[in-house]
């Protein structure tokens, strides 16, 4: 099974490159961010046409989170992440595809920091700590994907002593980023390319691209009883120099098929935590 990330920067502005890439890619299921769409604008007919279903929160401007499925319409289980009801920023969808329980997420950016954004940042960040310890409870296969916002180590910045201040790279986000991974979980790009330089986003400044001055803000992260599983991870880096192109490029991993869905851990066969789901506005 093939899972893929892909933080589009405008899903309706960038549509021919999302549709191209997914033409080439197949990825099975996909994880979206950065709609910058409300949901009534999200392009859920060429979608379809595609081959892909869909669900998705959008939110004017800015924000917003979708997941794909091939073939099929992903389960909603949750949107919006919990621990703050008052919140009404786009940026947390969970659905279960083919047997695996997927939350695609956007994290804040945080900057300017220190400010009321980085106080924010760092409060999503730990209601999302908070949540992926519960979903660890369930032992169902689980992946968080998507654009976190954070670069976990120097070796995922070009130029580290540059962004020491920046809230991408704050002690303060590193250090929660690490809990969320010692809670269990496994970064799965960084497990198969423990010593390499790999970025998924170069700014659209000062000829990032050209010069190869990339982050890895996006990443994916496996639950324990999937972690196993994990056959490949890599970043489909040519997309980002593509016309009209997001200034992330997709990330992908590849799953081997399970051994049994009978042990513990082993296939995920319906939500765990039902929710009435909205109506699809087309």
């Amino acid at each position: 099974m093939k899972i893929a990330s892909f933080n589009v920067n405008g899903v309706n502005g960038r549509l021919s490159v999302l549709l191209r890439w997914l033409a080439e890619a197949q990825p099975d299921a996909v994880c979206l961010q950065e709609l910058k769409a409300p949901s009534e604008r999200f392009p859920i007919g060429e979608i379809e046409k595609a081959g892909y279903g869909a669900i998705w929160q959008g939110q004017k401007s800015w924000n917003g989170v979708a997941i794909l499925a091939r073939g099929s319409e992903p389960i909603e289980t949750r949107r919006g992440l919990p621990g703050d009801g008052d919140d009404s920023q786009s940026r947390y969808i969970e659905g279960a595809v083919d047997g695996i329980l997927i939350g695609c997420l956007y994290l804040p950016n945080g900057n300017p920091a220190p400010g009321p954004k980085f106080d924010y940042k760092l409060d999503w960040f730990r209601r999302l700590t908070t949540y992926a310890e519960e979903l660890l409870e369930l032992e169902v296969p689980v992946v968080l994907a998507g654009d976190y916002n954070v670069m976990p180590t120097d070796l995922d910045v070009y130029n580290p002593e540059r962004w020491r201040d920046d809230a991408l790279f704050r002690p303060e986000v590193r250090a929660l980023f690490a809990a969320m991974v010692d809670q269990g979980w496994t970064d799965a790009l960084r497990s198969l390319h423990p010593g390499e330089a790999l970025y998924t986003f170069w700014d659209y400044f000062r000829n990032a691209w050209g010069r190869n001055a990339g982050l890895r803000l996006d990443h994916f992260l496996l639950s324990p009883s999937l972690a196993p599983r994990l056959a490949a991870a890599e970043v489909d880096r040519a997309v980002r120099g593509w016309e009209k192109a997001s200034d992330h490029a997709p990330l992908w991993i590849e799953l081997a098929q399970e051994e049994s869905a009978d042990r513990p851990g082993g296939k995920l066969t319906a939500p765990s935590r039902s929710r009435e789901r909205p109506t699809r506005r087309k």
